[in-house]
């Protein structure tokens, strides 16, 4: 009765609040001052008594086998967190725009909406710039295939440059002239204080794609950029691109220490040189990458910004500001798939979002064609669109590390800051980033990462929906060329033996099943249903999926009354697989007679797990949910193609 008095007394207040149009805050106002506490009727709960009550449900069954994430990262991720885990954390004692900068290095969460252009026309390239100026485009970013030759006069008529974020990518034989230019630009639009943008000089770059030692003359081209850039205020020179890694298959800890030795290996070469560190601190930029980890993503760039304040403060600058990290995300390439691409829409989406609440500063969607094209208008529309639905409808702009005070994000952000700086401390003591990219120590750690990553792609324990998992049984491909990313002028020679991995997740299902596509003749997968109709029915549907992820004819079935009529329904197919669908008890009197039956007229594979008794039965192909799908389908390709 109390409570309903409450309800009616609010009711009452609520529609004469409305009328006087103010909020409904008021609402709260008056349950705060009522003596009715809710919570106070529930005993509290300590985390030794959930766990026990945990232990209790699983029956049996080892708590932190199943409800204890390991990471790739390293660390454990528990299934639940509480205040008292981060009640000793000193994460949550800044608010946003405050050193060490962990909630954000500004007061509103406003971040600019980047898409990159190719530029081999400085005339169309101009006239496509300015027409996405007008779509919702804040941040324009230029491929310059033509390095120092590219106009930029030319290019950027009319684009006003006390606006429009403008980053220019080449090779770095050209940033340096490429900067004076751009400064000479900038004088004369009269923009040195309200410019925004960067020229990405990576001297970096060319060891890590192509595995050729960067020039000898880092410091002194590098010095030469810095005092060019003197006068433009807000021009970053220097670049930090671990989005290469990530693009190459890093764990995500891998980006984050790496990145910071990289950008640590400015600040250490530029300050040795005589440059002050607010200098150096302000002219870099960095180009981080979002892999689809959503919440991990997120901490990843929260943990970024902190321990990147923490280093730049080493070097005893003038002010915080100098402290602050300047971040460019954009979504990976390397878990986008040709086949089904239009779920790489989810992909993108979810990783933009971490990255907006996260707080970074400019956001690039890949487009979701981009495996296979170099995009065109509707996916580069798209993209855009995906980043404006998060403004404009979601409203994700206008709220600041909505993610800070939360048990599970704060305790991520600390975990993953501990195993970033563990390894920006062991790159450290090998001499720093540049001689640990020498000596060939990072990317042979990205690539044994991105090769464990193959590993669990190839057995479905990281899935790829729509290519090792839930296929499309009937998309078609083969005109879908590979699109990978090329450099603008720097490609040229022949490339070292130790570079990143270049292939995406997905590569090598996709290249089974183009390998069918160009066949002259598609396998045909015939399931054999039979016995206990949930057993068949399930692992006939596991088959299916099994099979279609190289891309075979499936013929799937509702159940044969004996395996003879089901092997000569095969056989009037034209089967070239026959996959037994049925229980494990009913399996020692079924696999005799399909053996007797099918002979070598066909493959026959059993839907279940491989053991000495259906081995001893003359069963030599199984599969299950251990099964190396990938080597399995590479197996039955190489036999059945050649046919």
């Amino acid at each position: 009765m109390r409570y309903f008095k409450l309800l009616c007394k609010l009711k009452s207040l609520y529609i004469n609040r409305l009328q006087q149009n103010v909020t409904i805050n008021f609402i709260f106002q008056i349950m705060a001052e009522t003596k009715e506490r809710l919570f106070d009727q529930f005993a509290p709960v300590t985390p030794e008594e959930w766990r026990a009550k945990a232990e209790v449900d699983l029956k049996g069954a080892d708590f932190d086998k199943k409800m204890v994430w390991r990471t790739n990262e390293g660390f454990n991720v528990q299934p639940l967190y509480r205040r008292v885990d981060i009640a000793d954390f000193k994460t949550t004692d800044s608010l946003p725009g405050e050193y060490p900068f962990v909630r954000g290095t500004r007061v509103n969460n406003d971040w600019l909406v980047r898409q990159d252009i190719i530029v081999t026309n400085e005339a169309e390239a101009n006239a496509k710039a300015k027409d996405l100026l007008t779509k919702g485009i804040t941040s324009l970013g230029f491929k310059l295939e033509n390095g120092a030759d590219t106009d930029l006069k030319a290019l950027l008529a009319g684009i006003d440059l006390s606006k429009v974020e403008i980053n220019l990518l080449a090779c770095p034989k050209c940033s340096l002239q490429l900067t004076k230019a751009l400064v000479e630009l900038i004088k004369a639009a009269g923009a040195e204080d309200s410019f925004r943008g960067s020229v990405n000089y990576d001297p970096f770059k060319r060891q890590l794609r192509h595995g050729i030692p960067a020039a000898s003359d880092i410091a002194a081209t590098t010095g030469e950029l810095l005092q060019v850039a003197a006068p433009v205020k807000n021009l970053r020179v220097l670049s930090v691109d671990s989005v290469m890694l990530n693009n190459a298959g890093a764990y995500i800890y891998q980006e984050l220490g790496y990145a910071l030795a990289w950008g640590n290996e400015w600040l250490a070469l530029m300050t040795d040189a005589g440059f002050k560190a607010d200098e150096v601190a302000k002219r870099i930029k960095f180009n981080m990458g979002i892999s689809t980890i959503y919440f991990m993503e997120l901490a990843k760039f929260r943990a970024a910004r902190m321990l990147w304040a923490q280093i730049v403060k080493q070097y005893q600058p003038e002010c915080d500001c100098a402290c602050k990290m300047v971040v460019n995300a954009e979504t990976t390439r390397f878990n986008l798939t040709v086949f089904d691409s239009y779920v790489n829409l989810l992909r993108t989406q979810t990783e933009a979002m971490s990255a907006a609440l996260a707080g970074v500063d400019s956001i690039v969607v890949t487009p979701f064609d981009a495996p296979y094209s170099k995009g065109d208008d509707f996916s580069e529309r798209i993209a855009r669109n995906q980043q404006i639905l998060l403004k404009e409808e979601s409203h994700l702009d206008k709220v600041v590390d909505p993610a800070g005070g939360s048990y599970y994000v704060e305790t991520l952000t600390v975990s993953l800051a501990q195993e970033g700086w563990e390894l920006f401390l062991e790159v450290e003591d090998k001499g720093g980033f540049k001689a640990a990219l020498e000596s060939g120590d990072i990317i042979a750690a990205v690539n044994a990462s991105a090769t464990a990553r193959f590993d669990k792609v190839a057995k479905r324990k990281e899935q790829l929906l729509g290519t090792n998992q839930f296929p499309n049984f009937t998309e078609k491909a083969a005109d879908k060329a590979d699109s990978a990313p090329e450099c603008a002028c720097c490609c040229t020679g022949q490339d070292g033996e130790l570079k990143l991995n270049t292939k995406r997740l997905a590569s090598q299902f996709e290249d089974i099943r183009l390998e069918v596509e160009h066949a002259a003749h598609t396998p045909k997968a015939f399931m054999l249903t039979i016995g206990n109709l949930a057993m068949r029915l399930a692992r006939a549907q596991f088959s299916c999926n099994f099979f279609a992820c190289a891309g075979y004819e499936l013929i799937d079935n509702n159940g044969f009354k004996t395996i003879q009529e089901g092997v000569d329904a095969a056989f009037e197919k034209g089967a070239d697989i026959i996959v037994l669908c049925s229980s494990d008890d009913e399996y020692a009197e079924l696999i005799p007679q399909a053996v007797a039956a099918i002979g070598d007229k066909a493959e026959l594979v059993l839907a279940g797990p491989e053991t000495d008794e259906f081995k001893a039965m003359g069963i030599t192909h199984f599969i299950n949910v251990r099964s190396n799908v990938l080597g399995t389908l590479k197996a039955f390709n190489a036999k059945l193609l050649n046919r």
